[in-house]
């Protein structure tokens, strides 16, 4: 009998049985399954099971996570439902084939903008600067702007212009590139068709006086008009999608020792012209329309109804993982109306949660493990990640995501109602006045001071009712009981090994440090595998941080899990979703049980092929023992070998 035995009996039943179970898989840490009826799964004893970490629901998977041993678990679990596990990538069809057309349609444009989102951020916060010095008059007793009293900065906001223009303005470049990359065609072909969308020899047809007359392509039967399009987002899906279908069909029927010639060019060139006779003048009519139709609705007496649904609803769209289509939204806002009233509203449903953690940081101030998530959370939501915050916390108890969601709703309609509009996306959370246009700053810092108030205050007076004596002080006999039995076994350990050489923990990634609350990943930012950090990889070769024993050696390379001699335990999982690369990229250097010395390579990571397929190399390096860490130095470069980054 395995020691798993009686949780995976325990799992299948409170899941709701081997009949609700669609798909199961799991990947380094977590079960992942996808269910006939979510609501059939009892959350709160699936988490009281001493295997699991922590459940959550993304892309129509549940997921439990299970840490280290999740394969050993996943073997017990099917051997006793009777089923038989599936791929990652038929997990995944089988998630989708939960969502409706519109849940599909949503999660499609999510990926097409995640990629993007960094971009996207840093453009806000550049276009956030040069309104602060050249909107604001700051100098001269509030008669002059920055800009204009001094020649440095007026070069500064002249010089960001150049960056900020490149993201917006060329934005039609990534969005088919995204598309291409995600749909596994050639992605150089993307983008050259974007760059013909927003070529010089194009009109800006945002900067076209009424009754300017184009120039026009003239095939003598036909005209073209010369218009670009610039910053818009529905002709560049329309287009992008034109030419992936083309692409895949040529590709289809073109014999191999040809398709480098024919493909290519009967590709290339039919999309580029129906993206400028076709789909993009039909693309720039429905971005108008709903552009129109979102401001009209904002702006209208009703306004504030929209806004409220709007700031109550946000949240749970970040939980589906759907928010991310509110940036097509704001993108058609901003390059129609030289602004968004949307986007602050996302800023001010950043805030609502964070306050909501910080009433939690103040209800369980005598916990110790509770602050070890809410208050990195807390920070995190702030600056506008939220999802540590929504897993880690606020869905765990409940009570306090609605006490956001009310918070965010009341603000909203304040924003909303006082006309509030920023310049561009931007950072959530508190860094978003940032990016509000300066005349609107003051009455986003009132929305601001009501989505941080409201949450917690009805957060702490609701806690002071909800939450347990042991929620409070943090009694956890559960994990009483695990650290009284790791510490018989550690002493037992001790016996035996009288002699240990106790090595200092080295980094085994060059790259940046990065807490690890604020990385992406829900699962370990949230805490529920255990303390640790992160690095963002900017070399490929991974090393053991000390010698020991590799416990997991995952098939597809991305993730290893190590023993010290001196009894750690990590795990090192190398970027984000690698998983899905199937061991490409990754030169595997060891397997599971093999023994291992302080700096030997563990893996070769080829990174520019990982950063070609969109993967993240943000690489969580996680304490599964049960250890406290501290992260030393946050955003600094580090190089494998290197010592005292972390206090154990």
């Amino acid at each position: 009998m395995s020691k798993f035995t009686e949780d995976a009996k325990l799992l299948l039943e409170y899941i709701g049985g081997k009949d609700n179970i669609k798909a199961v898989t799991h990947c380094v840490t977590r079960m992942r399954f996808v269910l006939i009826d979510e609501k059939k799964a009892d959350v709160k004893k699936i988490e009281s099971l001493k295997s699991a970490k922590g459940t959550f629901t993304q892309a129509g998977q549940f997921q439990v996570i299970i840490g280290n041993e999740v394969s050993e678990f996943y073997n017990e679990f099917t051997k006793i439902a009777g089923i038989d596990g599936v791929s990652k990538d038929a997990v995944k069809a089988a998630a989708k084939s939960n969502q409706t057309f519109v849940q599909k349609l949503m999660a499609n444009l999510a990926e097409i903008f995640t990629p993007l989102i960094p971009a996207l951020i840093c453009g806000g916060l550049i276009l956030g600067f040069r309104s602060v010095i050249g909107d604001i008059k700051l100098v001269e007793d509030g008669t002059k702007t920055l800009v204009e009293t001094s020649q440095f900065f007026a070069g500064v906001y002249s010089f960001l212009w150049l960056i900020g223009e490149a993201i917006f303005h060329f934005l039609p470049v990534g969005i088919v590139w995204s598309i291409t990359r995600k749909m596994g065609t050639t992605q150089i072909l993307g983008i050259i068709l974007g760059l013909t969308l927003v070529s010089p020899q194009l009109l800006n047809a945002y900067n076209m006086a009424p009754g300017t007359v184009p120039p026009v392509w003239d095939f003598g039967f036909v005209q073209i008009e010369m218009v670009g399009y610039q910053a818009q987002v529905i002709p560049a899906i329309l287009a992008a999608f034109i030419l992936v279908y083309l692409e895949k069909f040529w590709r289809r029927i073109t014999p191999d020792y040809i398709s480098m010639i024919i493909v290519p060019l009967f590709s290339l060139i039919p999309a580029v012209i129906l993206a400028h006779t076709v789909v993009g003048p039909i693309g720039w009519a429905i971005g108008s329309f709903i552009a129109n139709a979102v401001y009209a609705g904002l702006t209208s007496s009703f306004g504030w109804l929209f806004a409220g649904v709007f700031g109550f609803f946000y949240a749970p769209l970040v939980i589906t993982g759907l928010h991310h289509m509110t940036n097509a939204i704001d993108l058609q806002l901003m390059s129609q109306f030289n602004g968004t009233i949307l986007w602050p509203m996302v800023a001010l449903s950043n805030i609502a949660q964070g306050s909501a953690v910080l009433a939690m940081i103040f209800l369980q101030r005598k916990n110790e493990r509770a602050k070890q998530i809410n208050v990195p959370a807390c920070i995190s939501c702030y600056l506008g990640v939220t999802e540590p915050a929504l897993f880690g916390v606020n869905l765990k108890y409940g009570f306090p995501f609605i006490c956001g969601l009310v918070g965010s709703c009341i603000a909203a309609m304040i924003s909303v109602s006082s006309g509030v509009m920023a310049s561009s996306i931007g950072v959530g959370g508190i860094p978003g006045i940032l990016s509000i246009k300066p005349q609107f700053m003051f009455m986003f810092f009132i929305a601001m001071i009501v989505a941080f108030c409201i949450p917690f205050i009805l957060t702490t007076v609701v806690g002071k009712k909800k939450l347990t004596s042991e929620d409070i002080s943090g009694v956890d006999v559960k994990q009483a009981e695990f650290t009284k039995v790791r510490i018989n076994e550690d002493s037992k350990q001790e016996i035996n090994n009288e002699e240990k050489i106790v090595e200092n923990f080295q980094v085994p990634i060059t790259g940046i440090t990065k807490k690890l609350s604020d990385i992406e990943d829900k699962g370990f930012a949230s805490g529920a595998m255990g303390e640790g950090f992160a690095i963002e990889m900017q070399d490929g070769k991974v090393v053991a941080p000390f010698s020991g024993e590799v416990m997991v050696c995952f098939p597809t390379g991305h993730a290893y899990g190590l023993k010290s001699n001196d009894g750690k335990e990590i795990l090192i999982h190398i970027g984000m979703d690698t998983v899905e690369l199937d061991g490409k990229g990754f030169d595997v250097k060891v397997q599971a049980g093999q023994k291992i010395k302080q700096g030997d390579v563990l893996v070769n990571v080829d990174i520019d092929y990982v950063k070609s397929q969109g993967k993240s190399l943000v690489t969580p390096i996680v304490f599964t023992d049960g250890r406290k860490v501290e992260l030393l130095q946050e955003n600094v470069v580090v190089k494998a070998g290197d010592e005292n980054i972390i206090k154990l």
